[in-house]
C-alpha cells in the first residue's frame, strides 16, 4: 500500500510540474517579455492577466496548491534520493544531480517573487506593474538573485520535462530519450532568454 502511494505521490508531482505548472511558467515569462517592448506594454499585458474571470480560483487550484504540492513533495525527493555524482559523473546522472538542486534554488525564488508581488499587492501594499518590478531590479543583488532565480526555474522545468516524458512512457527508445534530450534543452536555452531578457529590461 506505502508503495503504490508512493508511486501515486511521484506520478501526481512529475504531472503537476507540466500540466499546469510547466503551463503557467511559460506564460508568465510570456506576459514579463513584455517589458522588452516598454512600460506600457507591460502593463497592459498585466493587467489583462489581472482581470482573469475568477482570477482567485485560477490562481489558487491552477497554480499556487499544484505549485507548493510540487514543491514541498520534491523537497521530500531532493533529501531522500541518492546521488552519486561522485562515483558515475555521466550527463543524466549529473542532470539528476542539478535538478534537485536547481528545486531547491526555483523553491526559494518563487517563494520570494511571489511575496513581494502577489501577496504585498493583496495586502494593498503595491500594485503589480512596471515601476515595482523596476524598483525591486534597481538592487544589484536582487537582479543578480532574479537572473540566477529564473535560470534555475526554467532549467527545473526544461530537464523536469524530459524525466516526465520517460516516467509516463512517452519517449522509451534511446533514441527518442536523446532526441528529447536536445528539445529539452532547446527549451531551456529559449525560456531562459524570455526570461533574462525580461529581468534585464526592467533592470536597465
Amino acid at each position: 500500500m506505502a508503495a503504490n502511494r508512493e508511486f501515486l505521490y511521484r506520478r501526481l508531482h512529475s504531472l503537476l510540474g507540466v500540466i499546469p505548472v510547466g503551463i503557467f511558467l511559460i506564460q508568465h515569462l510570456v506576459v514579463n517579455h513584455f517589458a522588452t517592448r516598454g512600460p506600457e506594454a507591460f502593463n497592459s499585458a498585466a493587467h489583462f492577466m489581472e482581470n482573469l474571470p475568477f482570477r482567485i480560483v485560477l490562481e489558487l487550484f491552477v497554480i499556487f496548491i499544484p505549485l507548493y504540492f510540487h514543491a514541498i513533495y520534491g523537497v521530500y525527493i531532493a533529501f531522500t534520493s541518492k546521488n552519486n555524482v561522485s562515483s558515475y559523473g555521466y550527463f543524466r546522472n549529473w542532470m539528476f544531480y542539478l535538478q534537485r538542486i536547481s528545486g531547491i534554488i526555483t523553491l526559494i525564488f518563487v517563494t520570494w517573487h511571489v511575496w513581494e508581488t502577489r501577496i504585498q499587492a493583496g495586502l494593498g501594499n503595491v500594485e503589480v506593474n512596471y515601476a515595482l518590478m523596476e524598483n525591486i531590479l534597481e538592487n544589484p543583488f536582487m537582479l543578480v538573485f532574479y537572473i540566477i532565480g529564473v535560470i534555475s526555474t526554467t532549467f527545473h522545468f526544461a530537464n523536469g520535462l524530459w524525466s516526465f516524458l520517460v516516467s509516463w512512457g512517452i519517449t522509451m527508445s534511446p533514441r527518442s530519450q536523446v532526441i528529447s534530450t536536445y528539445v529539452t534543452l532547446g527549451i531551456f536555452v529559449l525560456l531562459s532568454y524570455v526570461g533574462v531578457a525580461a529581468i534585464l529590461a526592467f533592470a536597465l
